[in-house]
């Protein structure tokens, strides 16, 4: 998606969030999950995530979901293949195909909800990414699936949680083990990149990244007045 992708200009604009503070939201969907209830509602022209009663993502957020994926290709030499972790409310793939050396993005996401919502609703922010030749949207859990797979990637780039310092699913801990950083690492290609989102600087996690791969770099991602989010690249070389 261009920079000129009317999309682009209601996510980028800071009005947007603060005009839709003031909208009363409407409840559009409620329906109860494997992982309890999730509701979508909307604020304005946008759209929030509940989830069992706790803000979880909105249409009106979207530069540190972006930033978390240009920092990560910009790393790779050569990102032709990419993993996403968490489809969200879609900013994170439509960033990583704006990259024409991009060729296969393989999206994981739990929530089937979340999917049909991004074809529903979404897409009026994000353009049509879910019809894109080069997306593989895959309905399943993360964690399980990583055990599994046998893939290779150039890319990796994961916003499924609030990062390490504060995990809402328990099983999503996983990632910032020692198991589960050995299992990212050894699904990425030769100089591969791994970026994790997270909500809260975490100096420790750091850390345990420098004993799994050889270059790791924290990023602050400034947002209005609040505490900034946080990007962790790693790569491997």
């Amino acid at each position: 998606m261009s920079d000129t992708h009317p999309a682009n200009a209601l996510y980028q604009n800071p009005q947007n969030k603060i005009s839709a503070f003031y909208q009363v939201p409407q409840v559009i969907e409620r329906c109860i999950t494997s992982q309890g209830e999730l509701q979508l509602q909307q604020r304005g022209e946008h759209f929030e995530v509940i989830s069992n009663g706790t803000f979880l993502m909105a249409t009106y957020n979207g530069t540190s979901e972006r930033r978390l994926v240009q920092l990560a290709l910009q790393t790779t030499s050569s990102p032709k293949r990419v993993l996403i972790g968490g489809l969200g409310v879609g900013y994170s793939l439509a960033e990583t195909l704006q990259n024409p050396q991009v060729t296969r993005v393989t999206v994981i996401e739990i929530q089937s909800k979340i999917i049909e919502w991004q074809r529903n609703h979404f897409s009026r922010f994000t353009g049509n990414i879910l019809e894109d030749d080069r997306t593989e949207i895959l309905c399943t859990d993360l964690i399980h699936w990583l055990k599994d797979t046998t893939a290779e990637y150039d890319v990796i780039c994961l916003d499924i949680d609030n990062g390490p310092n504060w995990v809402v699913v328990e099983e999503n801990r996983f990632l910032y083990t020692v198991d589960g950083l050995e299992r990212l690492a050894a699904i990425l290609s030769p100089k591969g990149t791994v970026a994790f989102w997270s909500a809260a600087q975490n100096q420790q996690f750091k850390t345990t990244l420098l004993h799994h791969f050889t270059l790791v770099n924290e990023y602050p991602v400034k947002i209005g007045p609040s505490e900034p989010d946080y990007v962790y690249i790693a790569q491997k070389q």
